[in-house]
């Protein structure tokens, strides 16, 4: 089923109302890069030469942050020649420019947010499918205190949060709302990661959501900071029968249908660093810095056991996955998902 890239850019101006709170660079993730570490030493070949290729390289886009740190070992391996693709990965720092360049057809693969994935399925009719989940949950409030230990302890206080209009603001307001707190009864001020590390780390500010790296680096900054609550555990204390899942793996349809051996290729790339990722933080944070994914190697190795990076694949598997939390969010707000639970041509099967 062919998807014109007329119909894809068409629909990208449809997204404009949902991926505008994504669309302020750094909010939906960690902030952008300060500097980068110095340079490493090539990676030994990880994974087997190709078998076949489109013409050309693959073009690939991850986001700076938890979003695309899973791909630090295939961007380190792709520059030594040892992936079963060629490609050309670029770092973006919001979600809505890489929907831009998926609908116009400049990338062909990219790492983006679980609700970014499904709005883009709905808007372009199927003209991007997920390939894999990529990553759970990474949110975290921080205290310069110790006064909450609870969701309810938020209620009557500011707040100061990134990711308005995207999973972050989805996700607090139905943690909120189930622990018996109203949204409009916390003050959440929407700002962008660096500002939140500015307030969090002078002190003027006493509570914060972010995602890692981003609250690793301002626990880093300061020592008075604690995490006052893992969203994740607070979300698996409700037992919706749902998972946190807010990264994912998408391409386009039309290149999937006319690149397969890449696409299985693809997904045992990113599997394979992924797996070096989770597996030697230390190592992996270098290259994480070096590739700009965050700010430096020591942030990168302290959080990378806290990014919940998995390369979830097969169409049931994946369904099984994730299928729940757009549930959730289906609920909470139809538009959060583009206005639709995304149906089973969704998954690619493999």
């Amino acid at each position: 089923m062919k998807r014109k890239l007329l119909s894809l850019t068409m629909a990208l101006l449809m997204l404009g109302g949902v991926l505008a709170g994504c669309g302020q660079k750094d909010a939906g993730n960690s902030p952008a890069p300060e500097t980068a570490s110095p340079e490493t030493s090539a990676p030994a070949e990880t994974a087997a030469q190709p078998t076949q290729e489109p013409e050309g390289a693959i073009r690939f886009a991850v986001l700076n942050g938890p979003t695309g740190v899973g791909a630090a070992k295939l961007m380190a391996d792709n520059d030594a020649g040892a992936t079963a693709n060629r490609y050309e990965v670029e770092v973006f720092t919001a979600n809505d420019q890489v929907a831009a360049g998926l609908s116009n057809g400049e990338i062909d693969i990219a790492a983006v947010a679980s609700n970014v994935a499904a709005n883009l399925y709905n808007k372009t009719d199927g003209g991007i499918q997920m390939l894999a989940v990529s990553g759970l949950g990474v949110l975290y409030i921080l205290e310069n205190g110790d006064s909450v230990h609870s969701m309810a302890d938020l209620a009557g206080r500011t707040l100061y949060a990134t990711g308005q209009g995207a999973n972050p603001e989805y996700v607090l307001n139905y943690l909120l709302t189930e622990n018996g707190v109203d949204p409009a009864d916390v003050d959440i001020q929407w700002k962008t990661g660096d500002e939140i590390t500015t307030l969090m780390v002078s002190g003027e500010a006493e509570l914060c959501m972010l995602p890692v790296p981003a609250a690793t680096a301002v626990q880093l900054k300061n020592a008075d900071v604690r995490e006052a609550l893992d969203l994740s555990a607070q979300w698996d204390s409700l037992q919706n029968g749902s998972r946190l899942t807010m990264t994912t793996l998408v391409a386009r349809t039309d290149f999937i249908e006319e690149n397969p051996q890449a696409v299985e290729n693809f997904l045992a790339d990113y599997a394979a660093s992924v797996e070096y990722v989770n597996g030697d933080p230390a190592a992996a944070g270098e290259l994480v810095a070096q590739y700009g994914i965050t700010a430096n190697a020591q942030i990168a190795q302290a959080a990378i056991p806290k990014c919940a990076l998995v390369c979830i694949t097969g169409a049931d598997e994946m369904r099984s996955a994730i299928q729940g939390y757009y549930e959730v969010l289906y609920q909470a707000s139809p538009d959060a998902i583009g206005g639709g639970i995304p149906d089973d041509a969704f998954y690619y099967p493999g």
